[in-house]
């Protein structure tokens, strides 16, 4: 079997991807990796040959803890959608024949759903032609929608990051007393892990957000109206969180009634932007108030100022444990989180087959939504919270964090 290792990052980026990709780097190293080598954009670049040596690219410390605080992907990503190699067996071909030369005996991917779909079909093609390389997934996704897992890296810093902003909207929108409506679009297709975030605003020094729509519910545009209605009777300012995958029980996304065209990505999945500035249009034109609607947008992604201290420790955590699995000969699996309590809170982690992840979703429970589906529970908060805990603060340089980045990215 070949020493040397090969990592790509696919997929949105996150504020804590590069942490994962720091730990597989360091893990992969201690047990005698020779060349640690970086697909540059994920496995769609490496079909075109493209990678580099991460060996000759860290040689200290700094650089290695520069990494951990820089924010989105050091190697540059993709989303590229693997045939079935029972029905092209090409790029199988390719990829097998690159990693043989470059003397590769384990392989790391570090994403989403979409991304282990990725490294369940390379672990499936590698068994099939009785290859010795070992393929391991690397849980990364700030939708945290990944079955199995506690939770996943990336999510922890994106709702700490909802959480601060929307704190920070709420003292903005409130400041005039008049009547206003502020709709605030969060990331999240088909899980509403994020726009649930929103919750964690509410405290002693904060009312909180008066709405949170998740796409776990089925919308009604005509509902949501009557109840913004209803809420300014007693409070004139409101501010809501809405998930931008809210969906009519048709199953067409709210921001489908717009007439803004829809781009669709490698995986099918539609440009789901609009669902704010929607809302907002049609809230103004049936009621007598102010409205403004907010798009979070990428920025709830890398929020490298606003980490969590336990998400970039975790994000390393997996990467080093999936180095270790494989170089302890497992293959076809993803390290996930598994909570042993709250109070403390502590996360282990474990080792799972891809198949029980790969194209599945993990929604929000909605018994940890109240009965009107408005805002959430406890045990919710309880979940949540430990997640946003403690911070990283970036390496300021002048004023500014410094960030280390790949040139050939």
């Amino acid at each position: 079997m070949g020493k040397n290792v090969m990592v790509g990052q696919s997929g949105g980026p996150t504020s804590v991807i590069n942490s994962s990709l720091a730990g597989v780097y360091e893990a992969s190293r201690a047990r005698g990796a020779e060349h640690v080598y970086g697909m540059l954009h994920g496995v769609e670049g490496l079909l075109q040959g493209k990678y580099v040596d991460l060996s000759q690219k860290f040689k200290t410390g700094l650089e290695i803890e520069l990494l951990k605080r820089t924010p989105s992907s050091y190697l540059g990503s993709c989303r590229y959608k693997l045939p079935d190699w029972r029905e092209d067996e090409e790029p199988y071909k390719k990829l097998m024949a690159l990693l043989e030369e470059l003397d590769v005996g384990y392989l790391m991917y570090i994403g989403g759903n979409d991304s282990m779909d990725t490294i369940g079909k390379l672990a499936d093609y590698g068994e099939h032609v009785c290859s010795d390389i070992r393929f391991m997934g690397v849980p990364k996704t700030i939708d945290n929608d990944l079955m199995i897992t506690d939770h996943t890296p990336g999510y922890g810093s994106a709702a700490k990051y909802i959480s601060v902003v929307m704190k920070e909207i709420i003292r903005d929108a409130t400041v005039y007393g008049s009547k206003y409506v502020t709709i605030v679009e969060i990331m999240g297709r088909n899980a509403g892990w994020l726009t649930a975030a929103a919750a964690l605003a509410r405290g002693e020094d904060c009312e909180g957000v008066d709405m949170i729509c998740l796409p776990e519910v089925p919308f009604h545009v005509d509902r949501f109206i009557e109840k913004v209605r209803v809420m300014q009777e007693k409070k004139p300012s409101i501010v809501i969180a809405v998930s931008e995958g809210v969906k009519l029980e048709d199953g067409r996304y709210v921001c489908e009634l717009s007439d803004d065209p829809r781009r669709v990505d490698a995986f099918g999945h539609k440009n789901l932007t609009g669902t704010a500035r929607y809302l907002a249009g049609q809230v103004e034109r049936h009621l007598d108030t102010k409205t403004r609607s907010i798009e979070l947008s990428t920025l709830q992604r890398c929020a490298s100022h606003l980490t969590s201290r336990t998400d970039i420790t975790e994000a390393y955590q997996v990467g080093g444990a999936a180095a270790q699995a494989a170089f302890h000969g497992h293959t076809g699996e993803m390290v996930a989180l598994r909570r042993v309590s709250n109070k403390p809170y502590q996360c282990v982690t474990e080792l799972h087959p891809i198949s029980e992840v790969a194209n599945l979703e993990k929604k929000v429970p909605l018994d940890w939504v109240n009965e009107n589906f408005t805002d959430m529970l406890p045990a919710f908060l309880n979940y949540a919270r430990p997640l946003i805990q403690a911070e990283l603060t970036p390496i300021y340089i002048e004023g500014q964090p410094y960030h280390i980045y790949c040139p050939e990215a």
